[in-house]
């Protein structure tokens, strides 16, 4: 998310987790649905990140200030939180092709309603619909994708829909900013609805009816935090994408007003930020084999430090894309770190948990926007930016007790850490 990555090591580490084929459930053939769920989670990526780069366009074409215009980041978020937390137990009995059918819709009227939205309070309905669909589509894609595919393919399904994620992340916010100089801002948010429609042809094509098999209960996502460990981790993710978005949501106003580059520089630093995240994507998995707490207790720290980095070197155009491209290395690999340890600490309530914590990501998202605007507007980039800084500081922290958590749990599973064992 900006959305948390799919985590193909979860089904590989957990086979005992993976759907079993039977008559009913479709295994063959399913190839084509998970391409179509691909291209859907790239156009709803595109979708959620495309303000950043049309932020003051926006704002201007609605008469609002930028942190209002900010605040439709905000309003996706938390939609996408109380869908992600509650569309199991909302959607029983209810066919998955029908659903996803739904999700993707909303996701078509949503572009539609941004993109001709005559006022700020549609431009707004458009972004919560949006939310809608993003939280659904998370929350109910991983078991979607066991269903579709053999189970020896499932992590290779996995990968796909990552890389959909990746590549839309990679190309949005330059690509929006772009088109946004030629065609204006409502035309680079039209050029969704084109990609939703085929979106929703291809999945009426393609997926198979799916019945629902969940007996999910309204609370299920809350119980997880009854182990010891989790709280601090969800606490550490929260405030890593509080710090993260309430920086990156105000990256175009930063770098008119600030760097003051053109459209052409700005498209172009924004992807080398995006082309970093996909490099970065790919080498988290070399660095995981090394440690995970490590990671996740440097990657906000080193991120902390580029904040305040961009405030001190804001006026040099060279320091301030390297200082992006650094960031985006970082910040667009760190949720596959997250998901990795959800995975080993929750290994028996991956389904539970994840859906958890795409609602405190998303949350968290809405907050930082929120409170990056605020303070954007209220006292300019400095604060915004010293106050994503201080949030990632918290999160290495909090990371931090979360380590001593999990190796605290390991001893005491593990009596020959501190016995001797009997001959």
């Amino acid at each position: 998310m900006g959305m948390p990555y799919l985590n193909p090591m979860e089904i590989a580490q957990h086979p005992n987790q993976r759907q079993q084929p039977t008559a009913d459930n479709p295994t063959r053939g399913g190839w084509p649905a998970v391409l179509a769920m691909t291209l859907c989670v790239s156009t709803l990526i595109a979708s959620e990140f495309m303000p950043v780069s049309l932020l003051t366009p926006v704002a201007d074409g609605l008469q609002v200030s930028e942190g209002q215009a900010g605040l439709g980041i905000a309003v996706s978020g938390i939609f996408a939180v109380a869908t992600s937390l509650f569309i199991a137990w909302a959607s029983r009995g209810i066919d998955r092709r029908t659903l996803f059918l739904g999700l993707t819709a909303a996701m078509l009227v949503s572009g539609v309603l941004v993109a001709f939205a005559p006022n700020y309070l549609f431009f707004m309905v458009g972004r919560a619909l949006l939310g809608v669909a993003i939280g659904g589509f998370w929350s109910m894609s991983t078991a979607t994708v066991m269903r579709l595919v053999p189970e020896e393919a499932v992590p290779r399904a996995l990968a796909l829909l990552n890389g959909g994620n990746a590549l839309a992340t990679t190309i949005a916010a330059p690509l929006g900013s772009y088109l946004g100089q030629f065609i204006g801002w409502r035309g680079a948010f039209f050029c969704v609805v084109p990609l939703a429609a085929v979106t929703f042809a291809w999945l009426f094509i393609s997926l198979p009816n799916l019945p629902s098999r969940e007996r999910a209960s309204g609370v299920a996502a809350f119980k997880v935090l009854r182990r010891r460990q989790v709280p601090f981790g969800m606490l550490a993710i929260s405030l890593f994408f509080m710090g993260q978005f309430a920086l990156f949501t105000y990256l175009r106003p930063f770098l008119e007003t600030v760097t003051a580059v053109d459209v052409t520089t700005l498209s172009l630093m924004l992807l080398g930020l995006g082309v970093s995240g996909l490099a970065g994507t790919y080498a988290i998995g070399i660095a995981l084999k090394r440690g995970l707490y490590g990671l996740l207790i440097s990657m906000p720290l080193v991120m902390a430090a580029i904040a305040g980095g961009l405030v001190i070197l804001g006026h040099s155009p060279v320091s301030v894309a390297v200082l992006l491209a650094a960031w985006g290395l970082i910040g667009t690999a760190a949720p596959v770190a997250w998901w990795t340890w959800l995975s080993r600490v929750l290994p028996g309530e991956v389904e539970a948990g994840g859906g958890l914590m795409v609602a405190v990501v998303q949350l968290a998202i809405t907050l930082g926007a929120s409170v990056g605007g605020l303070l954007f507007d209220g006292w300019g980039y400095q604060a915004t930016f010293l106050a994503s800084a201080v949030l990632l500081i918290l999160s290495g922290l909090v990371a931090w007790l979360a380590a001593r958590g999990s190796r605290a749990a390991s001893d005491r599973s593990n009596p020959f850490r501190t016995a001797t064992p009997a001959n």
